[in-house]
């Protein structure tokens, strides 16, 4: 029996979105702290370093994220590991985040002009304190719009957990679809919280650049 879309499958909807919002926060956090570590290894003077940095960023690049999620989710199973879905989706997703972030991050990192490198070098400096002092403070200026880009890429990434039956925001609006058989209502429906949650953070990305920018300028 087709049910009608009421308030009960809005509501079952947005519900759903906590677990977007979380798998996305978790993905960040351990994603961004792989990929901070990346990032390093890939701007370090050791060859060997950068080399292995650019092989996981090869790596988790050229396969797609479904294919990191099936190889959490099933093929750890096989090898013993039986992850539940949530678990295998953030460790699927923060591989994905960490080459991407790596990347990204080594680019703003080489992007600060090299005369600060010698600058801080000339005031004794170890590797450490310039990257703490000089280097990390500029680079995260110019790492906030891409940085931001990938974000909202990532909530909408998301999406592709549902494949291995997490009910996240699209997985949940495929459901009440099937149950009520109104897709206009219910995909528009979850294509607005996308929108909902992406924006703001758009928003704030450009405040804090303005900020920023600001403070150096002053």
């Amino acid at each position: 029996m087709i049910r009608t879309f009421t308030e009960s499958e809005f509501l079952f909807i947005l519900a759903s979105a906590r677990w977007t919002l979380l798998l996305t926060v978790m993905a960040l956090l351990l994603g961004g702290l792989l990929g901070f570590l990346v990032a390093l290894a890939r701007t370090s003077r050791l060859a060997p370093l950068r080399a292995l940095a650019a092989g996981w960023i090869g790596v988790i690049q050229g396969v797609p994220v479904l294919m990191l999620l099936f190889l959490s989710y099933y093929g750890l199973s096989l090898a013993g590991f039986d992850l539940p879905p949530l678990i295998a989706a953030t460790v699927s997703m923060a591989l994905y985040a960490s080459g991407y972030l790596g990347e990204i991050w080594r680019g703003c990192i080489q992007a600060v002009p090299w005369q600060q490198w010698e600058a801080s070098a000339a005031l004794a400096f170890s590797r450490a304190q310039q990257y703490r002092y000089v280097i990390i403070p500029q680079a995260v200026r110019i790492a906030i719009p891409p940085t931001v880009g990938f974000i909202v890429q990532l909530v909408k990434n998301t999406s592709i957990v549902s494949i291995i039956g997490v009910v996240e925001l699209a997985r949940a609006g495929n459901l009440v679809n099937n149950a009520t058989f109104s897709p206009f209502k219910v995909f528009g429906t979850v294509a607005a919280i996308y929108f909902v949650i992406c924006w703001p953070i758009s928003l704030l990305a450009r405040r804090l650049e303005g900020k920023l920018h600001a403070r150096r300028a002053g």
